[in-house]
């Protein structure tokens, strides 16, 4: 991975048309109740990007019902934000990948890069190692895999199965992710009120 993905506009304009396709999806699907479902973003704070995110980029694409009664939300997918992590969902990835045997010269790279503290760092690569290679969709995934990925390398080496260039194995993996970016954070979807 390279430290170019961190300031690629053009892959941050795709991941935002991608949220945006995937609102369009869950907003054609309807409320539960029946009802119609209406825009209802809120906002976010996206940390860790570049400075020329498009406009829009600080508000995650989020759905209410009309009907009055039910007024539940419905927050789609995304590629964008993964839970209620303020640092970009691509940062995040990318930073960690980079993490797997990181030189305190990288660290110093990345905190001017991204701003982000050796301790996140870690609390970042925690995450892989103990969360996420213990949820419901990691254990699905892996068992699709061809090639079996070495978990102590997360998410580097799941990366590394994608193909394309860089830019297309990143998109790939935070399309993997999106399931983690609504409901509890573990890919367990659960009912908004």
């Amino acid at each position: 991975m390279s430290h170019a993905l961190f300031g690629d506009a053009k892959l941050y304009v795709a991941l935002f048309e991608f949220d945006r396709d995937l609102r369009d999806a869950r907003q054609a699907q309807g409320c539960q109740c029946g009802g119609p479902l209406h825009v209802a973003n809120y906002p976010r704070k996206p940390r860790g990007g570049p400075r020329n995110l498009p406009a829009g980029y600080e508000q995650r694409l989020s759905l209410c019902c009309a009907r009055d009664g039910c007024r539940c939300r419905a927050t789609p997918l995304s590629v964008r934000f993964l839970g209620r992590r303020v640092y970009l969902a691509a940062v995040f990835v990318l930073a960690t990948a980079m993490r797997h045997g990181l030189s305190p010269t990288r660290v110093t790279e990345l905190q001017a890069l991204i701003g982000v503290t050796r301790r996140t760092l870690e609390r970042w690569r925690k995450w892989w190692l103990e969360i996420f290679s213990t949820t419901p969709l990691w254990k699905a995934t892996k068992g699709r895999l061809a090639e079996p990925v070495t978990e102590a390398r997360l998410p580097a080496s799941l990366l590394e199965r994608f193909d394309g260039t860089p830019s297309q194995q990143l998109i790939a993996m935070l399309k993997l992710l999106s399931p983690m970016s609504v409901g509890n954070g573990a890919g367990v979807v659960e009912h908004e009120q």
